[in-house]
């Protein structure tokens, strides 16, 4: 998969407050750089992550019971977050549903300084419902090939000790990552391969900085140990 346009692998899905809570609406400045909008509900692994209805991160449902996202997004909130699923734009009403975080995940060695190790697991409440407009995502298998759309050596120069490559992936294209798209997935065919890390803090999608992820078959071991020993 070395070398795949970015602009097939990365997804972007804005994403809507539920039915039910329609009184308290998502607050959230939505904007596409160098992109389109997605068709309505083609990415219904995607949800948004929410503090006090405010969407904070990006997110995607791995299983009907745990959302993965980028450590980074839970920053100590003082109240419950909450994840939104089934939705698409969350300017608008549709249907939907809100579903409290019953425990937060970050990976062990993430360092809250840093962006090593960027990747948390969230785990639900309650299930979720399935249906046309929820699904979860496949996770790769141990011992897939590694994914890299930018030579490492590259993303190593452009970032310098901030990029480490055997935990994260640096990809570039003509649509990029932005503000609020942290947790969301970088997705290669049917696969969530990256989680959404860090950019540019100067501009989104900037053409000297690439966008890096959090590659996620580094981490298989212990999400598959986090999710068998809740099961």
């Amino acid at each position: 998969m070395t070398g795949t346009n970015t602009n097939n692998i990365f997804l972007l899905s804005v994403l809507l407050t539920p039915q039910a809570e329609k009184k308290k609406p998502s607050r959230v400045n939505v904007g596409i750089v160098n992109g389109k909008q997605a068709k309505p509900h083609s990415r219904p692994y995607m949800v948004s992550i929410q503090n006090s209805f405010k969407h904070t991160c990006g997110g995607f449902l791995i299983s009907d019971e745990f959302v993965m996202t980028a450590a980074h997004c839970w920053k100590g909130y003082p109240n419950i977050l909450t994840v939104v699923v089934g939705a698409h734009d969350l300017r608008k009403s549709e249907i939907s549903d809100r579903v409290e975080v019953k425990s937060y995940i970050p990976h062990p060695y993430y360092p809250f300084c840093l962006r090593q190790n960027d990747i948390m697991l969230l785990r639900l409440q309650e299930k979720v419902k399935l249906n046309n407009n929820v699904k979860w995502i496949s996770l790769p298998k141990e011992g897939d090939a590694n994914m890299t759309t930018i030579n490492h050596t590259v993303c190593q120069h452009k970032w310098g000790s901030k990029y480490l490559a055997s935990q994260m992936i640096c990809a570039h294209g003509h649509g990029g990552s932005c503000k609020g798209d942290s947790g969301g997935p970088l997705v290669c065919g049917n696969t969530a391969v990256g989680v959404t890390s860090f950019g540019s803090s100067e501009c989104c999608n900037s053409p000297k900085l690439p966008n890096v992820y959090t590659k996620i078959s580094a981490y298989l071991p212990w999400i598959h140990q986090i999710i068998r020993n809740i099961k």
